[in-house]
């Protein structure tokens, strides 16, 4: 028998994706590894009441969020629908006026519920957003002296992936972080779509195959290639303005992450989640560390530049970085188990509050309608030290260090070291310390700047 899973368009490919429809969909952070061309293609079809599952929505025409646009979806189950900073899109919109459900998904969870879907495996249990919202309603249960919830597995109708290249039989190669959701993706779905750069003549080799043609069912060529917008230059280093508390300068981000990266221990491996702590990878040159990212790369350095980034090397907030000797790629389920399985020493996160039993809450805040969970709950909930770097108060000046957190958590109890632009604090015997202050402050003076309890 001869197989042939090539077809001629974008068109063709989503031909039978009919309204009702679960879909899959890859994509990273804003931007990064969306199948555009299918996606695209799937907009002009026009397909309505569309269920669909993905780790993000992106921005912009090419990405999932274009499908919410033109009002083809009314059910969500996603990592993120906004993130923090950006102004309100199209999915926050149809959310707040009930157009669309939207249920949140941890990362980790995420692709994890997806491979249990194509593993014929009806749920899982996981010690990810206990103690939180997100576990609310779902059955608890004790393994070994901790407390995990139950999980129920995904399915897809369709997965829309994409890959660099493939052959006629459906064999997929990804290169660099492009592996990430599209393996757990594709095997939890019935009919697998891949969009690839290039379809080789003959057979793959099999020594590169990412993905084994029994997964995938039609493959095309790619048709839409959206715009890559390089790093800065080399040459066009940011100048960062530092914030003024009591009229004196705190730390600016560099700073911080600076003060973070000398924190970490050594050897350790080290995942850096978004916002200050990405920085963190450009103070660490010749230092016993490894750096992991939970879109699939370990062993990454410094952010690339203009004049030596590649479009798919990037790290958790999507920024484009450098690779050391000996670094490797692999997908988000093998990511997540290096986390949950206790692999990585230290995660360093962003955060909205952290309260004084060293509680966290970084994914949802009053301007958000839905949230952006990504991987952090996983992150806290697998035994690291977690290390949060953050402002020390909002804009307005309410505080960030708070009695309790008021916004929803991402994980109790489980903060180790707090980083902000005017001191470091380490919980020890249930209570932060101040270890160290910014120049030109007191500890008191940081103190008091704060609602918790803070020891000298």
């Amino acid at each position: 028998m001869t197989v042939n899973k090539i077809v001629a368009s974008p068109a063709e490919a989503v031909a039978d994706i009919e309204d009702g429809s679960t879909i899959v969909a890859s994509g990273f952070g804003v931007s990064h590894g969306f199948a555009a061309s299918l996606i695209m293609a799937l907009r002009e079809k026009g397909s309505r009441q569309l269920r669909v599952i993905a780790n993000s929505l992106g921005d912009g025409p090419y990405r999932v969020q274009s499908l919410i646009e033109n009002h083809q979806v009314n059910r969500l189950i996603v990592s993120f629908t906004t993130r923090a900073g950006f102004a309100t899109n199209a999915a926050e919109e149809q959310i707040a006026s009930g157009e669309i459900e939207v249920e949140l998904v941890p990362q980790g969870t995420l692709v994890e519920r997806m491979r249990a879907g194509g593993a014929g495996i009806g749920a899982i249990f996981t010690r990810t957003a206990v103690d939180t919202s997100l576990s609310e309603g779902k059955e608890i249960r004790e393994f070994d002296g901790v407390r995990h919830v139950l999980e129920t597995a995904l399915h897809a109708d369709f997965a829309l992936i994409r890959a660099w290249r493939a052959d006629h039989l459906g064999n997929l190669q990804f290169r660099g972080v492009g592996r990430n959701f599209n393996v757990s993706f594709a095997k939890g779905s019935r009919v697998v779509i891949a969009e690839v750069d290039e379809i080789i003549e003959g057979e793959m080799d099999p020594e590169v195959v990412g993905l084994p043609g029994i997964f995938v069912h039609r493959v095309v060529l790619r048709t839409e290639f959206p715009e890559v917008v390089p790093p800065r230059s080399g040459a066009e280093a940011k100048v960062e303005t530092p914030r003024l508390y009591n009229g004196k300068p705190a730390w600016t981000r560099a700073e911080v992450a600076e003060v973070a990266a000398g924190l970490l221990p050594e050897p350790a491996f080290v995942n850096l989640g978004l916002g200050m702590p990405t920085a963190i990878s450009d103070y660490i040159a010749g230092r016993d560390i490894t750096l992991h990212a939970e879109n699939g790369v370990l062993g990454y350095g410094a952010l690339a530049t203009a004049e030596n980034f590649d479009e798919q090397h990037y790290n958790a907030g999507s920024q484009f970085v450098t690779l050391e000797r000996g670094a490797s790629f692999f997908d988000s389920v093998t990511s997540f188990e290096m986390i949950r399985g206790g692999h990585v020493d230290v995660v360093a996160l962003g955060a909205f509050q952290v309260d004084e039993e060293g509680s966290v809450a970084n994914w949802s805040s009053p301007q958000m309608v839905g949230g952006a969970i990504g991987g952090a709950m996983d992150l806290v909930s697998g035994g690291a030290t977690v290390m949060v770097l953050m402002a020390h108060c909002e804009r307005n000046g309410d505080p960030k260090l708070v009695t309790r957190c008021t916004l929803p958590l991402t994980g109790a109890r489980c903060v180790d070291i707090v980083v902000t632009d005017l001191c470091v604090l380490r919980r020890q015997d249930g209570r932060f310390r101040i270890e160290r202050v910014a120049p030109g402050f007191s500890a008191e003076e940081v103190i008091s700047l704060a609602s918790m309890s803070i020891d000298v």
